[in-house]
């Protein structure tokens, strides 16, 4: 019955994914499509390392050079939690990461499609794939008491909601024991309110919360709860978001509620507005969004955050 949902919502989520905002023929600058993107030039791949069984359960580690022990990232990829997409666009991102001194973990997971994905196996195979950076510690010199998460789109919310896990009540279905710290999140074009996200154009990405989730908040009002970033406030740590203004999936008003929301909750909160950019711009350091990235590098990096 999944793969019979995903096979008629896919090209309607493949056309989202492709075509540019409505506004963007207003704009002097061009929307960056997902075609383009693709298109990119990739970097090297890193070392793959399997953290499960399954064949999505995976990441990719990439090293600086030098000695370390380095600050390590763990990417988490977009693609409306759903098979079709996949890691390896945020390799760009891992690469342009390790040229500034941080190691970084790419991780792969079941997604909606695959056998295990959605409920419950998708959050899971995140939070195994955050904690597998112990093993990899052991003879890897990475800095475990700086670890930080990045996710774009629906992997910004599983990102978000990594940092916030160790909250999570013994009798949850999501629940480990000593998860793994995150000392930072960074946002990019990233889902932050499940309930609100939900509502959208049928087969499209918004539709597929309820595919993740396993059904509606009214019947499964705990899920909701338990993985919805707005809901899951204070993190307690710092966030940066960096959102396209014109961003056709991810509505920039709702970045900018949560971002307001964590801060009046205590948490230390920034948002980058890129101006005429839409929704993969976010995902990628390019010409004109690296300086955004550049500076919420060294937000996160400091010692120090203030708002």
């Amino acid at each position: 019955m999944q793969r019979q949902l995903l096979t008629r919502s896919l090209p309607l989520l493949l056309a989202c994914f492709s075509l540019a905002s409505p506004v963007a023929a207003t704009q002097v600058t061009r929307l960056l499509s997902w075609s383009e993107l693709s298109s990119l030039p990739l970097p090297a791949a890193g070392r793959k390392i399997a953290y499960g069984n399954g064949p999505q359960q995976f990441g990719e580690l990439r090293l600086p050079k030098g000695a370390g022990p380095f600050p390590v990232f763990v990417l988490v990829h977009g693609g409306c939690w759903v098979s079709a997409f996949d890691y390896v666009y945020m390799k760009r991102l891992s690469a342009w990461l390790a040229d500034r001194g941080v190691a970084t973990w790419t991780i792969e997971y079941r997604r909606i499609g695959d056998d295990g994905g959605g409920w419950a196996g998708t959050f899971l195979d995140v939070a195994h794939a955050t904690d597998g950076l112990r093993k990899i510690a052991e003879t890897t010199p990475l800095d475990l008491k700086r670890v930080f998460v990045a996710g774009h789109s629906a992997g910004g919310q599983l990102a978000l909601w990594l940092a916030s896990r160790a909250r999570l009540p013994a009798e949850s279905e999501l629940y480990v024991a000593n998860p793994l710290g995150i000392r930072g999140v960074l946002g990019l074009a990233a889902i932050t309110d499940l309930v609100q996200y939900r509502i959208g154009p049928a087969s499209s990405c918004h539709a597929s919360v309820d595919r993740l989730m396993g059904g509606s908040p009214e019947q499964f009002p705990r899920r909701y709860a338990e993985t919805s970033p707005l809901q899951r406030l204070p993190l307690g740590i710092p966030q940066v978001f960096i959102q396209g203004e014109e961003d056709p999936i991810v509505d920039p008003k709702s970045v900018r509620s949560y971002v307001e929301a964590a801060k009046k909750a205590g948490d230390p909160a920034t948002l980058l507005p890129l101006a005429n950019a839409g929704h993969f711009e976010a995902s990628t350091p390019l010409p004109r969004t690296n300086a955004s990235f550049e500076q919420a590098l060294q937000l996160l990096l400091k010692p120090s955050f203030t708002r």
